[in-house]
């Protein structure tokens, strides 16, 4: 590091403004697919309604947290005209094209994401309401300060990542601790393989194999996310200490940060949780001694500090400050008893605690939804419903979607657990009685071909994965039994 210039991050810098915007990009793809069946006008929770809510009263409005769709009128067409320019944007961040210009060019850029998937999170309610979708934004935010290839990545942002990495690796190993037993006693990866909300191809061979090695699994997640993640800000002490020794010490803690979310992705299907995580954690690979070789571009400014112009200096140390102030709460988080997960302090989001997994599921409940054709439910031949990533044909073999996000197969996991069938599932079922095109495209196959059942039902089912003397056997991934009948055979117009 040179001061105020983290000359050393130059190949940092590039990873994380084209890994934000690929991740920006996958954001609002998922949004342009899901988003309208979800929650859009005729949605199983329809954003209108949490607007028009919202309208009623400024006490209302304020809970509501800043979307463009508070002044502009929410319809889909503007839903989808709002992703398609987010996708524009993000393609062109990926490729390098604002980076060629000034400073505040990929900065508008990235706050425009940032604005513009707010947008969308504030009115998602519950299918928004994941961990990751703040951490997408707070990264956005930051990306915006990175500056374009014109100038060094100012020191003071790149060290907000690293600060963002510390919150969310430190944050999710303090849960844990907290949390169940599992993590205390080393039996937490004997369950998680199987219970977690979406497997993925080779969750399976990860839950077989032996005991000890979920254990040392679990031993790995703790010093990766105990220990490893104050080694991320290493390199300040280059500042003082001559030598490459602290650019390096940072650049193996990221390592091994990126290597136990390769193995999460491997074996899971978390969105872009772990993909996130990974680019973050480049945020910490310096190059000792990188120069990039970019002009200063000393003509368009006073002068030069270490390589950045005044104005952007003054820019990024003022986000630096204004950051420092919001991280108050979510360092008092980080050691208070009840910690929280997956809060915000503020409603721009920003400097958010973040956490995952405190407590491991030991069992595996699903829920299966199936229709007749059939007039008298109690003689009908019932047909399963196919979702596309969540378990229900007991010979499919998992598939990798992350890091797009299924938004309605995660809901379905929360379901199990106990989510209120109100709140979406109900409207869920009514579509599949109507046969709605668009709620059927979020599926994996429709038994009916598009014609509308006479009845639906909704099932729970205890799974578990096969033994391989099991799937040797019989060929099945999945062994279930059906354990009750969470919602009795509906038709439409029903009281």
């Amino acid at each position: 590091m040179d001061g105020f210039a983290a000359v050393d991050f130059e190949f940092a810098r590039q990873v994380l403004q084209r890994g934000i915007a690929a991740l920006f990009l996958i954001a609002f793809v998922s949004t342009l697919n899901q988003f309208r069946p979800l929650l859009g006008e005729r949605g199983l929770m329809p954003a209108p309604e949490l607007l028009e809510w919202a309208r009623g009263s400024k006490s209302r409005g304020r809970l509501l947290k800043p979307t463009i769709f508070r002044w502009i009128r929410y319809t889909d067409r503007r839903l989808a005209a709002l992703c398609w320019c987010g996708i524009a944007v993000a393609a062109l961040l990926f490729v390098g094209v604002p980076q060629l210009g000034p400073p505040w060019l990929p900065m508008v850029c990235f706050l425009a994401l940032w604005f513009g998937y707010m947008s969308v999170t504030s009115v998602g309610q519950t299918f928004y309401g994941f961990g990751w979708e703040m951490l997408l934004l707070e990264a956005g935010f930051l990306a915006a300060f990175l500056g374009s290839n014109s100038q060094p990545p100012p020191t003071i942002v790149i060290v907000l990542f690293w600060w963002l990495v510390f919150r969310l690796e430190f944050g999710a190993g303090l849960i844990k601790l907290r949390g169940g037993r599992e993590w205390r006693d080393l039996t937490a990866m004997t369950y998680h393989h199987e219970t977690q909300p979406m497997p993925g191809p080779l969750s399976r061979q990860a839950h077989l194999l032996p005991r000890r090695f979920h254990q040392l699994e679990v031993l790995g997640n703790h010093f990766a996310q105990l220990i490893v993640p104050p080694l991320l800000f290493a390199p300040i002490l280059s500042l003082w200490v001559p030598g490459p020794e602290p650019v390096v010490v940072g650049a193996v803690a990221a390592v091994i940060v990126i290597a136990t979310q390769l193995w999460l992705v491997a074996t899971g299907n978390f969105a872009w949780l772990n993909w996130a995580t990974i680019v973050l954690a480049f945020s910490a690979v310096g190059v000792p001694g990188e120069d990039t070789g970019a002009p200063r571009a000393a003509t368009e400014a006073p002068w030069l500090i270490d390589g950045l112009s005044l104005p952007w200096l003054v820019i990024t140390t003022t986000v630096g400050a204004v950051y420092v102030a919001l991280s108050w709460p979510a360092l008092r988080n980080l050691f208070a008893r009840r910690q929280l997960m997956n809060a915000g302090f503020n409603r721009l989001q920003l400097a958010n605690a973040y956490g995952a997994f405190g407590t491991v599921t030991k069992t595996r409940d699903e829920i299966v939804v199936e229709g007749t054709l059939d007039d008298d439910p109690d003689t009908a031949t019932w047909h399963e419903y196919a979702f596309k990533g969540k378990p229900g044909d007991v010979r499919r073999v998992p598939r990798q979607f992350a890091p797009y996000h299924l938004r309605l197969d995660w809901l379905m996991w929360f379901l199990a657990l106990g989510t209120p069938l109100e709140e979406w599932f109900v409207p869920f079922l009514q579509r599949l009685l109507e046969g709605d095109r668009a709620t059927l495209r979020l599926l994996r196959r429709d038994p009916f071909g598009g014609q509308r059942p006479a009845y639906v039902r909704a099932l729970s089912y205890r799974y578990r994965f096969a033994t391989r003397q099991e799937h040797r056997e019989r060929g099945v991934i999945w062994v279930r039994d059906r354990r009750r009948v969470l919602v009795p055979p509906s038709r439409l117009g029903a009281e």
